[in-house]
């Protein structure tokens, strides 16, 4: 469906960010701004996925090239 632009240690850093973001809207429940923590299921959901569409409009790509 989706071509994967994304590579391993890409997706792994997305993950831990977005879940460490996650995490952070739980933990700090009296932040004033605490709804941006909500902003982590985006990298968490790229990181998931295996595509990226920024990466995508901007013809990058971090996955080893398939031969």
């Amino acid at each position: 469906m989706f071509k994967q632009n994304v590579g391993t240690i890409d997706r792994a850093i997305r993950i831990i960010v977005g879940l460490a973001l996650i995490a952070g809207y739980f933990l700090n429940p009296d932040a004033s701004l605490r709804w941006l923590y909500l902003i982590g299921i985006i990298p968490l959901a790229t990181g998931i996925l295996g595509t990226c569409g920024v990466y995508s409009l901007l013809g990058i790509s971090t996955c080893p090239a398939k031969r």
